[in-house]
């Protein structure tokens, strides 16, 4: 059983994408050989030990993990669906599958079905760099970028409708809509904007610097337009495209308007127009090659601004990128771009959505059973977990300390709610975790309240949490019809919270999936709904024991994270990679960025696991650095589909 607990959507049309790239440098001929190889290989090779390990699980009447092998019967079918097959090497590479108390596969069995489908469905030598969807500019991307472009720092993004979210993020090219109630929003912002940085002398003074002041109301109107429009729109300003918006000035003057107002109004075309307010790159003269090409150096400059700033590129990124110098630059523009304040976009924007911690803010704890729970510790809670983030992120620290860091930052009020002794005062500082049960995100207090009920802990809410945020296999939503767990008080005073659970998922639709889950929440029921500590439950001692299918034994947060760091770690790491791209990019993974996925964790154990070189792997990648052809679908979706898809994640 080497295959995937998660309900997996199928596409006919994957096996055209599989052809095309993994055989597009192939004539036809051999292509065809290649492809009757690799199905005559997976009925003679593969398909025998699915039989042997997988069928009695994941069969049409079981199809345990909302998954049927059914469909992968003979070769030509298996080669049809390579997202299944990327699902698949996952639980094979991690030794997922099958459960520790079903036959197991020896190395060379499972190697044989691994490099199968390595040699089958990646072709890492020539690999797809993916779709690029243009992609509108987020609140946070458009508060950033006019505070670094105008010079206002107002936030007038924050009276925008919510973005969308897809993956787990907010910043998904798929699923950041236009709808006309926004443009109405970005029509009176850009002239809010604009009015208050003209009420600022230094900033007007800034706009409107005329070089030469000659008096020439054309060259002035170029001069001072073609600056701004080029650092709005993020790359070089053609022709056309200033003497637009220069006579939209020249027009807005013959009307009657002075000066500063015709500006303005050119200034304020800017900003509506689709060149700012969305991101990403059109197809160049390189598409008419036909196959990946890279980005040019403007691009990389924006895709690097916004994944580590939420903002447009700075002085000095536009300047290498004049030169072509960016890329030559790199580890030492990321390393000072991690340093710059403005780094905190990451912090807040990734790892807030990463962990899940912006969901503080729709929280409520019942305030009898926790009176100790208040806004003011609801803030400190979210600022723990900011200060932590970015001092791995700015100390260039091993990304292994967000399982199991032996350090966290408090002030008074969250200490206290922690146990720990000598610290006062609102102020955070560093302190130690050694000798506690607490160390790495998992235990601090924003994790361990949002993933809570408001009257008591949930262990599945927790252990759901860990298989979607450290090791990526996020459960299937469970089947419909389920009663909810028995709340009343005769239920609760006569058994504890992990008995009621064992009963309540006796139903063995349930149990697949809360055996994963169960064991993990567990482990931390020595943190009550808030994060303090506690060693009964009520009436009841708190049993914090467990084990997972796989046969991993661990007791309390301490064993857990210890568990973690070694049974799990290569999940773990992989798992932080693929969110960290996917932010990057702005885009859902698929099976072809598995070869971008592995080249970046292979090579962090080489280098202590730095958060620096988990970003300049990502931003060193082919999705990163590339762009797709024209005629390269790779098996993408449309548009529709993919927004669909994101939806759903």
């Amino acid at each position: 059983m080497f295959c995937c607990c998660k309900t997996v959507r199928i596409r006919a049309s994957t096996l055209a994408a599989l052809l095309v790239v993994c055989f597009t440098a192939n004539p036809s001929g051999a292509a065809s050989s290649s492809v009757q190889s690799a199905q005559t290989q997976y009925e003679k090779r593969v398909q025998p030990l699915l039989a042997r390990y997988c069928y009695g699980c994941h069969n049409q009447e079981k199809h345990k993990g909302e998954l049927s092998l059914a469909a992968l019967a003979n070769g030509r079918d298996a080669l049809q669906h390579p997202e299944i097959w990327e699902k698949v090497l996952s639980k094979l590479r991690d030794r997922e599958m099958p459960p520790e108390e079903k036959p197991q596969p020896s190395s060379a069995e499972r190697e044989r079905v691994a490099g199968w489908i390595e040699h089958t469905l990646f072709d890492c030598e020539n690999p797809d760099p993916g779709r690029v969807t243009l992609r509108r500019l987020n609140r946070a991307e458009y508060n950033n970028t006019i505070r670094d472009l105008v010079g206002v720092d107002f936030h007038p993004a924050d009276d925008f409708p919510a973005d969308d979210t897809g993956y787990g993020f907010d910043n998904i090219g798929d699923v950041l809509t236009l709808s006309p109630m926004l443009l109405e929003k970005y029509l009176a912002a850009a002239e809010t904007i604009l009015n208050s940085a003209f009420t600022n002398d230094a900033i007007r003074g800034g706009i409107f610097v005329c070089d030469p002041q000659t008096g020439n109301t054309n060259q002035c109107f170029r001069a001072i337009l073609g600056r701004f429009a080029q650092r709005a729109y993020r790359r070089p300003v053609q022709a056309d495209e200033i003497e637009r918006l220069i006579q939209l000035a020249e027009m807005t003057m013959a009307n009657g308007a002075d000066f500063q107002t015709s500006v303005k109004t050119a200034l304020e075309a800017v900003l509506i127009s689709p060149r700012f307010l969305f991101r990403g790159e059109l197809p160049s003269q390189a598409a008419a090659q036909q196959k990946p090409h890279t980005i040019d150096e403007y691009a990389l400059a924006s895709r690097l601004s916004y994944f580590l700033w939420s903002s447009m590129p700075d002085e000095e990124l536009f300047g290498l990128a004049s030169k072509n110098q960016l890329r030559r630059h790199l580890d030492e523009q990321v390393r000072r771009m991690l340093r710059d304040p403005k780094s905190k976009a990451l912090v807040e924007n990734f790892s807030g959505q990463w962990l899940q911690t912006r969901n503080l803010k729709q929280v409520t704890p019942d305030a009898k059973l926790f009176p100790a729970f208040d806004d003011e510790l609801r803030d400190d809670m979210a600022r723990e977990t900011e200060l932590f983030f970015e001092n791995v992120a700015r100390e260039d620290r091993s990304i292994l300390d967000f399982l199991d860091g032996d350090y966290t930052f408090v002030n008074e009020r969250l200490a206290r709610l922690y146990g720990l002794k000598g610290v006062s005062g609102p102020e955070f500082r560093r302190v130690s975790l050694k000798g506690t049960a607490r160390g790495g995100v998992l235990t601090q207090g924003s994790v361990l309240t949002v993933t809570s009920n408001p009257t008591r802990t949930s262990p599945v809410k927790r252990g759901k949490w860990v298989l979607e945020n450290l090791l990526a296999q996020p459960p299937p939503p469970p089947p419909p019809g389920v009663p909810p767990l028995a709340e009343g008080a005769d239920d609760t005073a006569l058994a504890s919270l992990r008995q009621r659970m064992e009963r309540h998922r006796s139903d063995p639709h349930c149990a697949s999936c809360h055996e994963q889950m169960d064991p993990l929440g567990f482990s931390l029921e020595n943190f009550d709904a808030i994060g303090a500590w506690r060693e009964q439950d009520g009436s009841f001692p708190i049993d914090a024991a467990g084990q997972l299918p796989s046969g991993e034994h661990f007791s309390g947060a301490p064993q857990l994270r210890q568990m973690l760091m070694k049974e799990k770690r290569s999940q773990f790491v992989r798992c932080l990679t693929e969110k960290m791209l996917t932010y990057a990019l702005g885009r859902g993974l698929e099976y072809y960025d598995r070869c971008a996925v592995e080249r970046i964790t292979s090579a962090l154990p080489g280098q202590g696991y730095r958060f620096s070189a988990l970003v300049l792997g990502i931003v060193k990648s082919v999705p990163f650095e590339q762009q797709r052809g024209d005629n390269v679908d790779g098996g993408q979706h449309t548009d529709a589909e993919a927004g669909a898809r994101a939806q759903g994640s």
